[in-house]
């Protein structure tokens, strides 16, 4: 679905559906990018929410802005302030501590479905440690592949292919090809939350990511960018009636506060 709706803008915003003009470089760029970054990174990202749930999930994504930002200072020779570095600390210490905050669910509040339960193990840990990796790996090499102004948007069109194919590709060696349109066509329901998720995620999220990456340093754009969690909270305290801590809001504050940093610095 992400991959029509960008094929479908790219269209009528540059008149084809994929970027012709990009040259080999940077579809290789781009293509791995969209390898280890969408399909490996947000494979295990999945993987992580199913073990440990989505709130513990985030908390090891939010390692991302760290792991990149040391993989552009030794690949990419990208250098940061140490105000800079203070403010992303701070960034991600406020997100760590909200996601931590929301994860504290009351005795009451905490549901006897075993089903429903998650535990922190190996394979959680594993999955989240991967996944953050391979986000941050993605956007250092996606960097690359956006050098000379090349449209984000372009390079959103290359990356989501690529992961598409390398997706497919798995799901035919798992021979789960057949089982998969099943699933899809069980529960049709889905597909619209999946289109909006599709349209907000990886048409207008990814591209935007894409493009801050391309105008600032990736440690600067990737901290902002590990925001989520912070805008989840009004969302479930408004849309899901959850209780919002006192923990949550200092959270809050306190990354709100290093991402302010981040532009007056």
């Amino acid at each position: 679905m992400a991959i029509l709706l960008l094929g479908g803008v790219h269209l009528l915003i540059y008149g084809t559906v994929i970027p012709t003009n990009a040259g080999m470089e940077r579809w290789f760029w781009l293509g791995i990018s969209g390898i280890v970054g969408l399909a490996i990174g947000d494979l295990f990202l999945f993987k992580a929410y199913i073990s440990m749930g989505p709130r513990i999930g985030l908390l090891f994504l939010s390692l991302s802005p760290a792991i990149a930002t040391l993989l552009a200072w030794i690949f990419l020779g990208e250098k940061l302030s140490l105000g800079s570095i203070f403010a992303i600390i701070l960034t991600l210490s406020g997100i760590a501590w909200v996601v931590l905050a929301s994860n504290n669910i009351s005795q009451e509040e905490q549901t006897t479905d075993d089903a429903t339960k998650r535990r922190i193990d190996t394979k959680g840990i594993t999955a989240g440690i991967i996944a953050a990796s391979g986000q941050a790996l993605g956007v250092v090499l996606a960097k690359n592949g956006l050098k000379g102004e090349f449209p984000a948007l372009s390079a959103n069109v290359i990356r989501m292919s690529t992961a598409f194919l390398a997706l497919w590709l798995l799901t035919i060696f798992q021979r789960q090809v057949t089982s998969t349109i099943q699933k899809v066509n069980d529960q049709r329901s889905g597909l619209l939350y999946i289109l909006g998720g599709a349209f907000f995620g990886p048409l207008i999220g990814v591209s935007l990511s894409l493009f801050a990456i391309q105008n600032t340093s990736i440690g600067i754009a990737s901290t902002i960018i590990a925001l989520p969690p912070i805008f989840l909270l009004p969302i479930g305290h408004f849309v899901f009636k959850e209780k919002i801590t006192w923990q949550a809001v200092a959270g809050t504050v306190l990354a709100v506060t290093g991402v302010a940093m981040l532009f007056w610095l």
